[in-house]
Parts: C-alpha cells; structure tokens; sequence
C-alpha cells in the first residue's frame, strides 16, 4: 500500500498520439494531478519511479498482449485502477481486458465526458480500496501490539507459576528437576502428536501446575517417610480436585484446570478421582500421565536407582490401554531416546536464567527435524 497526499488524485495518462494525448492531458488536468507519457517505454519508466493511483490507457493493444502488457503494470504498481481506451470494438477484447485486471475499457473515439466519469469512478474506487487496507494495516498492526502485550502478561505469569511450583517443591519428596523434566516431556509428546500453539500452552501450564493442589495436603502425610494408611491416601487422592478449585476461576487457567483436575485418571476408568474412562479424560491429561509416569521410573529416587529408557518403555507397553491411551504411548515410543536423554539432563544443571519450556522444546523438535532431512 502506497501514501497519497491528502486531496491529491494522480493520474497517468499513456497515449502515442501526441494530439490526442495533449487533449487528453488539458482536459483532466484542471481536476486532477495529471502525468502523461507517449509510448510503453515511457510509461513504464514512470510507473517505476512513481505510483499511480489511475492508469488511463490509449495505447493500441493488441490482442495476443493485452494479458501480458497489463500483467506488467500489476506488477509495477498493483493498487492502480486501469482504463482501456481501445480501437478494437469486440465482445473478446473488453473480456480479456477486464480478466487482466481492467478497471474499465472504454471505445475510440470517446467521448471526454464518458472518460472524466470514468476517471472519477476510478479514483473513488482507489480511494474506497485504499481506505480498506489502511483499515485493516492498522486492525493488523493492533492486533500486533495486543498479542505482545498478552505474551508479555502470560511470561509473567510463567515466571510467578514457576516460583510458586518452585516452593511446592520444598515440602514434597520430589526429585531434582521433575518440574521441568514433566513439562519438557510433556511438550516433546504434545509435538508428536500435532499440538497447536494454544493447546501446547495449556499442556504446558497444566503439567506445571499438575500437583498445585497438594498445598491443601497437611505436612504430616504430604512429608510421612512411611506408607500412607488408607485415611491418608483417601485425603492425598483429594489433591487433584483441590487444584481443580484453586485454577478453576482463573480464565487464563481454564484449560490447564482440566489438566490438573484429571491427570491421575486411567484409561481403563481405574483412576482417581473421578473414575473417568477412556476418551472422557481430557487429552492432554492423558499426554501428561505418560511423560509424569516416564518421568518417575526414570529417576533416581534415595530408596533406588531410576529405570534404564528400556525398562521403562517395557513397563508403560505393559499398562497399554489400561492405565495409559495407547495412542498416546505409540507417539511416545515414535520419539527417539535421545531426545529424552537431552532433557533430562537439561533438567539436572543447575540455571538461573529466566526460560522459556516451550522454547526449549520447539528448538528441540526443530533440530531433529534439520537431522532427519540431512540424514
């Protein structure tokens, strides 16, 4: 899109004739800013050095390169409105002119009234164009800064979420890393199975916040260095539904709510704490309940040494279709060990720059895919 000057109607008027062109020229000079060229080299040249925003045409124009010709200025200067002005009066010509993107196609000889109203019309024309795409550049542009502005108020409730998941941790026996590694896993299976942006951003928010709701767990059974009786395991079972409560309210929460609400259900209906089945529980709890159960037997707990990848696969293949949707452990067991093996241990370092789990997946994902085209 192109700026006019405020008031200003430039006109190019392209003619080989020099008398016509002169009266052409001191006819629609008074009422509009006109140029004029006298052949399609000059015309050309102009139309490169300057936009138009109507392309009064009187050049002969044979049929066989009328397409082309017009084709050309598209190009140049694809916002003008173009008018024929032709010798050739057929049915075929107007058609093929108004296919290559004519505004209108006027006969010779013409009459200077007939082509002032079209010039005119041609202008109001641009003019109605011009005002929709500065419309929608600045809808664009708006959109533009809203989306910044959101990214900017989401990140910094990542980083509140983080530090929150950060101190949960303190009263919880959970090892090194396992936030990140739950995430991470998470988002790695969420690429595999054809996640877009906004479910990605759930997913990622939901498996952070997956164990929000044990702050309503008392210390003495969150913390028992022994086996939970069967009061206790009733009330530690309670921790998913009290997540639910504490994320249900907030918008930017809704979803990931879900997530944390459902993600110790089991495909087989066994789970808690709804007993939901199957398809019912949310999709990307069940992407959470393989990367959270991977997770663990992975890792080193004080009491024994963390499950070799092998292992570990053996025994989720093993709880296929009852506790864990085989659709998602089939896309987990697509992805390759490595890419498991390069989170975890980003998980063990020890960082104190502010991250972005997304992006450290999305980079992730994407070097593989640069490996797998090379290779």
């Amino acid at each position: 899109m192109f700026d006019l000057i405020e008031g200003e109607k430039n006109l190019l008027v392209v003619d080989d004739k020099p008398v016509t062109l002169r009266l052409l020229v001191e006819f629609l000079r008074p009422k509009f800013v006109c140029e004029q060229a006298d052949s399609m080299a000059a015309a050309f040249d102009k139309i490169r050095e300057k936009d138009y925003a109507v392309i009064l045409f009187a050049l002969p124009l044979p049929d066989d390169g009328c397409e082309a010709v017009m084709a050309q200025i598209k190009i140049l200067s694809p916002h003008s409105m173009l008018i024929i002005v032709s010798e050739r009066d057929s049915a075929e010509s107007a058609v093929r002119a108004f296919r290559a993107g004519a505004f209108d196609f006027i006969l010779k000889p013409f009459q200077l009234k007939i082509i002032e109203q079209t010039v005119k019309r041609a202008f109001e024309q641009f003019e109605l164009k011009d005002l929709k795409n500065r419309y929608q550049f600045h809808l664009e542009e708006r959109a533009a800064e809203i989306d910044k502005v959101l990214e900017e108020v989401e990140n910094s409730y990542r980083l509140t979420l983080k530090a929150l998941v950060q101190a949960l941790e303190t009263r919880d026996f959970e090892t090194h890393g396992h936030s990140e590694r739950v995430v991470t896993f998470s988002l790695r299976l969420g690429h595999e199975l054809g996640l877009d942006k906004d479910a990605l951003r759930n997913l990622e928010l939901g498996a952070l916040l997956h164990d929000i709701g044990k702050i309503g767990v008392p210390d003495a059974i969150l913390r028992k260095p022994t086996a939970l009786n069967e009061e206790e395991w009733n009330k530690m079972k309670l921790h998913p539904q009290h997540g639910e409560k504490i994320l249900r309210n907030i918008p930017f929460l809704e979803y990931a709510a879900q997530i944390v609400a459902q993600h110790h259900e089991k495909w087989d209906g066994s789970g808690y704490p709804y007993g939901l089945r199957g398809e019912d529980i949310n999709f990307s709890a069940r992407i959470f309940a393989v990367a959270d159960a991977f997770d663990a037997m992975i890792s080193d707990r004080v009491y024994r040494k963390g499950r070799p990848y092998k292992d570990a696969v053996r025994e989720l293949e093993r709880f296929a279709g009852t506790q864990f949707d085989p659709l998602v452990l089939e896309a987990f067991k697509n992805i390759p060990s490595e890419d498991w093996e390069v989170l975890r241990m980003r998980s063990l370092t020890d960082k104190q720059e502010i991250y972005s789990f997304q992006a450290i997946v999305a980079e992730l994902v994407y070097s593989r895919q640069q490996f797998e085209m090379v290779h």
